[in-house]
């Protein structure tokens, strides 16, 4: 069985830390949430075919990466994962991104990079902000400000179903790794950006993962703000989850990721 192994790569002056495991394509490229690391999607690598090629990395400014210089916005964080794309030796790769980093998946897409056979936004941000507000984008800057914030975020946003000490100091830890200039660069600026330029062009299938009790994005809003703007989009909605389902219900996620990838 191909085993894992932690691994630097360098893009454009920074090199961000990750995990991967060789294997049969598609490979699988992983892209967290603003707050998460790469260990967001561990729980879900762990339920998917083990021969299944995946890579899963610290995006700029988070978690192994919380040292790599700046800019941290969107552009960014989406010329990054370009530069992983194409340095992968895969002929053929899904990008799955969750939340921020679905932001981050749509505008990569949007660009058709070689190889990109597929793609899976798990509770993606829309690429043009809906029902964006000050006030919104206010209280998200405070969500991470300190462990109790983050708990407080954990327990009335991000999730609905109780998650193990274990991995709630988790997700306390990956949401407090990040320095100040990463960490508000999604709510003040991030959010709120119209990326949405090029995602009709997306020419690949894609999945839409959507969790029954987000709160932060929930499936009418992706209905109406990300199914409706992709040619060859689908959505399925996962029962009694909210936002974090790739740590809330990995095993829902693989399935779904799972049951994409062979269809291609």
């Amino acid at each position: 069985m191909p085993a894992f192994a932690t691994t630097t790569l360098s893009v454009a002056g920074a090199d961000l830390s990750a995990v991967a495991r060789s294997g049969d394509q598609p490979a699988l490229v992983f892209l967290h949430y603003w707050g998460g690391s790469k260990r967001t999607w561990q729980p879900v690598i762990d339920r998917l075919p083990a021969t299944t090629a995946v890579l899963a990395y610290d995006q700029r400014g988070w978690g192994g990466s919380a040292g790599a210089p700046g800019p941290y916005g969107l552009a960014q964080l989406a010329a990054d994962a370009e530069h992983v794309l194409a340095g992968l030796g895969y002929d053929r790769v899904v990008l799955v991104g969750h939340s921020m980093g679905g932001k981050v998946a749509q505008m990569v897409a949007a660009r058709r990079p070689r190889g990109l056979v597929g793609l899976v936004l798990v509770a993606p941000a829309p690429a043009a902000p809906a029902a964006m507000t000050a006030q919104l984008q206010e209280l998200t800057s405070r969500a991470y400000d300190d462990e109790q914030a983050v708990q407080q975020s954990v327990d009335h946003m991000l999730t609905e179903i109780a998650l193990p000490a274990d991995v709630r100091r988790q997700i306390v830890e990956d949401s407090l790794s990040a320095g100040d200039e990463a960490k508000y660069s999604w709510p003040t600026t991030g959010l709120a950006q119209d990326v949405s330029a090029g995602v009709g062009a997306i020419g690949v299938p894609t999945l839409i993962v959507a969790g029954e009790h987000d709160k932060v994005e929930p499936p009418a809003l992706l209905r109406a703000h990300v199914l409706s703007l992709i040619p060859q989009a689908t959505m399925t909605v996962l029962a009694g989850t909210g936002h974090l389902s790739p740590l809330e219900v990995p095993d829902q996620v693989a399935a779904a990721i799972t049951e994409f990838t062979a269809a291609l």
